[in-house]
């Protein structure tokens, strides 16, 4: 390759892709017709296909209204304002950074005070940010090595070195957090969950796999992990901050489990008291 070639790849290769084709796609993306869509958002097809064809560009007021309509992430709002070429509205601050710091206070307060039942909190790739103690004590007898972070709690919990061995209904779990991962994908469009979806489905199941201990739970997958203290049965909820204008914000996440049965919750009170 001569060197105006390579120079002219490299510049194809960082060039932004047109707004309309990204509008495009996330409106296809959501399963909404562009019929359907401009109905939506109260202007007409004909001028929505015009944006999406490039034919028309969008203000900033309309990539704002339209990525709104169609629950875009923030990061990727981003990503469309700039397409359409305009400066990113929403900021993105580390997690560490003092803008951040009632958050993170939040986050301690909701972690604390779900004690003695177990919690954590994540981020948008399930890289753990935060767990209480009793959640900290869940992860023992695992390979050291997932425990070096980051740690991707997915693949913490169903990698064959991980939980997965104590966990009595793996298969049941195991198929609910990967319909949520697909789920998640769908919503985001993100290639390093996509990744993470293709190794956590290559995972061998174990070669021998406990019955499921009955649980009681009609209304949600629980979460049955064999300890110490006997089979501990759980349902989880997930929390995340209302109205966030920051990326990091809102790809956070907490995990919180509660008991099952009256038996867990004994387990776990007792086990903090000791």
């Amino acid at each position: 390759m001569n060197p105006s070639t390579q120079s002219s790849h490299a510049r194809s290769s960082v060039h932004p892709r047109p707004v309309g084709e990204l509008l495009r796609e996330w409106r296809q993306r959501r399963r909404m017709s562009q019929l359907d869509f401009a109905v939506e958002a109260e202007i007409s097809s004909k001028h929505l296909s015009f944006l999406e064809t490039g034919r028309s560009q969008p203000s900033r007021e309309m990539v704002l209204h339209l990525a709104e309509l169609l629950d875009v992430p923030l990061r990727e709002r981003n990503s469309l304002l700039m397409a359409a070429g305009f400066a990113p509205m929403f900021k993105e601050h580390a997690l560490s950074d003092p803008a951040l710091q009632p958050a993170r206070d939040a986050v301690e307060l909701v972690l604390k005070g779900h004690e003695p039942y177990p919690a954590i909190a994540v981020d948008r790739h399930w890289q753990l940010v935060a767990a209480n103690t009793p959640a900290n004590a869940f992860m023992g007898g695992v390979a050291p090595a997932l425990l070096t972070p980051p740690v991707n709690v997915l693949r913490l919990t169903l990698h064959p070195d991980g939980m997965a061995p104590r966990i009595v209904n793996l298969s049941e779990w195991r198929s609910h957090l990967l319909a949520r991962l697909r789920r998640q994908i769908e919503v985001s469009a993100d290639s390093a969950l996509a990744d993470l979806l293709k190794e956590l489905s290559d995972y061998p199941a174990p070669a021998h796999t406990a019955e499921p201990a009955a649980s009681g739970v009609a209304f949600a997958v629980p979460f049955q992990l064999a300890t110490d203290a006997g089979v501990l049965s759980f349902i989880s909820t997930t929390t995340v901050f209302g109205t966030p204008v920051d990326v990091t914000l809102s790809e956070l996440a907490l995990e919180s489990f509660f008991p099952a049965d009256p038996a867990t919750a004994a387990a776990l009170r007792h086990l903090a008291q000791a």
